[in-house]
């Protein structure tokens, strides 16, 4: 990792949280396309809350294994910077709506399956990886760490990093990582899809204090 470690806050639910969120110096905030999700947002939460962002803040739309023309019918009214696959999502799948995108990669077991770059190699058009604590294919948001060791310090794309992180063990997640970002959702939250806004500040100032 070399410079800041950009912060995404996942979850948003309302436009006082992504302001408070923005304000706090969040880099991206991540809003929840998939249903069974305690942080779900409908179209019409989400293109609220992407009006409001001020310029320079991304919105990351979050999708698991969703249905192509649901995607598109999202696509059609939020104004999303970027795109997250979070499920068992193919290559042909994530490239077919010709935008950005970010693949989740579940890290249990991902050994037995030829490991992190076997996995990434195949999304040769992601612009990056998200490593969580899930097993592959699975649903992440357990608010689960994993060994952050086995995060891969070589591979060409950048490395966003989630899974159980807060304010206290953010300071040692980055130095063993290295990543390009981080990516918070239960740890800085009052209750599921509502922010803490002490919690959400602490995190960015020891995000930007410990990754110089």
């Amino acid at each position: 990792m070399i410079g800041r470690c950009r912060v995404k806050v996942c979850g948003l639910t309302s436009v006082a949280d992504a302001l408070m969120v923005s304000a706090a110096g969040a880099d991206a905030l991540g809003l929840v396309f998939y249903p069974n999700s305690k942080r779900y947002v409908s179209i019409e939460q989400a293109a609220a809350i992407c009006t409001a962002v001020p310029p320079f803040v991304a919105t990351v739309g979050l999708f698991l294994d969703a249905e192509a023309c649901w995607v598109e019918q999202v696509l059609a009214a939020v104004p999303l910077t970027l795109l997250q696959f979070h499920g068992s999502e193919t290559p042909a799948y994530c490239a077919q709506f010709q935008r950005p995108y970010i693949k989740a990669v579940g890290m249990k077991g991902l050994t037995a399956r030829g490991g992190f770059a076997a996995y990434a190699d195949q999304y040769l058009d992601a612009q990056g990886f998200l490593v969580d604590s899930h097993a592959p294919g699975a649903a992440g948001g357990t608010g689960e760490i994993f060994d952050w060791t086995q995060v891969p310090q070589d591979y060409p794309k950048p490395i966003i990093l989630a899974g159980g992180l807060t304010p206290d063990n953010l300071a040692e997640a980055i130095r063993l990582s290295r990543v390009y970002a981080v990516d918070v959702s239960s740890g800085v939250e009052a209750r599921p899809g509502i922010k803490d806004a002490a919690k959400v500040w602490a995190f960015i100032k020891k995000a930007n204090a410990d990754s110089a």
